[in-house]
Parts: structure tokens; C-alpha cells; sequence
């Protein structure tokens, strides 16, 4: 492919092969198609590379890259923004699903409103059952603030931001992804600061509810840190205090580099230290304003995901 793509989309898998080629047929079949596939298999041990190749063949958007060993999530997400040629980027899962507009609702909206940095849909949850779940998203992102935008971040949970089509420009700002606790939260914190988020009136992405999903599968916070990176794995090179250190510093960090006026950055310092002594007061809990499992809405996901009706047959 000669011609450099609008966006770079960039899906790292490990061991994909349950739900790999369903997110591919929902990727592939995006109205929206100037956009290149950066799949990045972080040496997976099952057929994941046998699917990815067989889709490279049948679509000259994709680059398939095989790391020679599994160097962690972490880094393998920062490989494909490394990759990336576009305007735009979005990361993409390989056990999500996309409605066939996605990626185009999303294009427009950057497109109409410059300031907006990321645009990112509404969000529905599917289980192995097929049954489809709203996403509440009550987030200030929207907001004309920098510092109300990342104080809604610090306070309150919620949010596939990440997920969202994400101005490269902005996003290469930014460290990307760490491999310390919660780095995907420190990360849209930071890119909060660079402008708003646009969330997209319509339930086009579907987050697969299941088992062995990363969040899931790993408990405790020296698991999910070695699963993002395996020198995290040592607990005498990086003990949790450490884990967590670095978690708090990702957010001072952040407020330090953004192209913040004086006065932003020390309400955000005062909201980071405000936060950071709510976090300690017994039975104090976190805010949430997302609601994981809210009411179930009438999606037809077959009907807006390109390619369920040859779902039986991927493999």
C-alpha cells in the first residue's frame, strides 16, 4: 500500500484466537476504509499468527508484525502507535467488536471540531450469551475545562477513552502506555489535558464481556503490572509501593508537560493532592459514574457488525 493512510488502527493480541477473526471481519468491514491494520502478535502460542496471516493475504491494509517474544502489553500497544502513519490512530481489541460506521462517525466528528483531541462512541457490553448492556458515561470530558476534565478522571471511574479514534499528533505527546498500575487511566488523564473528548450519540462499540479478559484474569496488581511488562514480575526491583508510586506520579508528571496556563496547573496539582488524600480516609470509596452493567438495550449487534453472518465459520 503507497498511498499513506488518514488513520492507523493498531491491534496487539496475544493468543487472540477465540475472537481475533470476528474483530478483524468488524474492522475490515468499516465504511470508513482509509485506514491501515498494525497487528502486532506479541509471540502468541496459539493460531493467532495462522489468522493474521490469512487476512493479510486478503487485504492489503493490514501489516502483520510477529514479535520474536512476548515483551508485555504495555509495550506491544506502544508498538503499533510507533508503527502508525496516519493522522489519526485508534487502538483496537481483539475481542471487541465495531459497528461498520465507527470509524466514520468518529473521523467526522475530529474533522468538524479541531479542538476535540479524541471521539470515541457510546459503549455497550456483550457476553458470551449474546446479550447486550449500556454503558453509562457521565465523565465531564466534554468540558471547556482542562483542569474539570482531569479532575473528572482522577474522582471517578468510567470510560474506554483509550479506545477512541485519537489525534496522533496529541497521542505522541504523551509517554503512552506504562507499565504500572492503572497506566491506561494516567494516560486519557493526560490526554484530557491536551483538549476535549467527543463522545458519539450512538452504541457503535461493544465490549466482549468474558473470563479471560486481561482485567479480569488478573487480581492482584503485581499480576496485572507483569502481564503489562514482565520485569514488573521481580518484587524486589519493583515492590508495590513502587507500582503505586509510579501510578501517582504518572498524573504529576502529566500536569507538568500539558500546555497548561499557571494558574490550570495548580488547580489540577491542588485536585491531584485533594484526590490523593481522599484515597486514604477509611471507608472512603471511589465515585463511579460509570455504570459497568446497566439496562439491557435492544442492539442488534449482527445487524451494524460487519461479518456475524459468517461468525460460525471463523476461526
Amino acid at each position: 500500500m503507497n498511498q499513506v493512510p488518514r488513520l492507523s488502527v493498531g491491534l496487539p493480541v496475544y493468543n487472540g484466537e477465540s475472537y481475533l477473526a470476528e474483530a478483524l471481519e468488524a474492522l475490515l468491514g468499516q465504511t470508513y476504509e482509509n485506514f491501515e491494520l498494525i497487528i502486532s502478535d506479541n509471540a502468541s502460542t496459539d493460531s493467532t499468527a495462522d489468522i493474521c496471516r490469512r487476512y493479510e493475504k486478503q487485504d492489503s491494509r493490514i501489516r502483520y508484525v510477529r514479535q520474536p517474544q512476548n515483551m508485555g502489553c504495555a509495550p506491544n500497544h506502544n508498538y503499533v502507535v510507533q508503527q502508525a502513519r496516519g493522522e489519526l490512530f485508534k487502538w483496537a481489541s481483539h475481542d471487541d467488536l465495531y459497528a461498520r460506521d465507527l470509524l466514520k462517525c468518529c473521523v467526522d466528528v475530529l474533522d468538524e471540531l479541531p479542538h476535540v483531541v479524541l471521539a470515541h462512541p457510546w459503549t455497550a457490553t456483550i457476553d458470551d450469551s449474546g446479550t447486550v448492556r449500556a454503558v453509562e458515561y457521565s465523565l465531564a470530558t466534554a468540558s471547556p475545562s482542562a483542569p474539570e476534565r482531569f479532575r473528572c478522571l482522577l474522582f471517578a471511574n468510567g470510560g474506554d477513552d483509550t479506545e477512541g479514534v485519537i489525534r496522533l499528533s496529541v497521542l505522541r505527546q504523551t509517554p503512552l502506555l506504562a507499565s504500572y498500575h492503572h497506566s491506561d487511566r494516567t494516560l486519557s488523564a493526560e490526554l484530557s489535558l491536551y483538549g476535549p473528548f467527543y463522545q458519539v450519540p450512538d452504541w457503535l462499540y461493544f465490549r466482549r464481556d468474558h473470563a479471560d479478559r486481561a482485567e479480569q484474569a488478573f487480581k492482584s496488581v503485581r499480576a496485572w503490572c507483569a502481564n503489562l511488562d514482565p520485569r514488573r514480575a521481580d518484587p524486589l526491583r519493583h515492590p508495590a509501593i513502587r507500582l503505586y508510586a509510579e501510578y501517582i506520579g504518572g498524573f504529576a508528571a502529566a500536569i507538568r508537560r500539558a500546555p497548561l496556563s499557571s494558574a490550570e496547573k495548580r488547580e489540577c496539582y491542588s485536585d491531584l493532592v485533594r484526590w490523593l488524600v481522599s484515597r486514604n480516609i477509611p471507608g472512603r470509596t471511589r465515585r463511579v459514574m460509570e455504570q459497568p452493567y446497566a439496562d439491557q438495550v435492544a442492539i442488534s449487534v449482527d445487524a451494524v457488525v460487519a461479518g456475524r453472518e459468517n461468525r460460525y465459520e471463523l476461526s
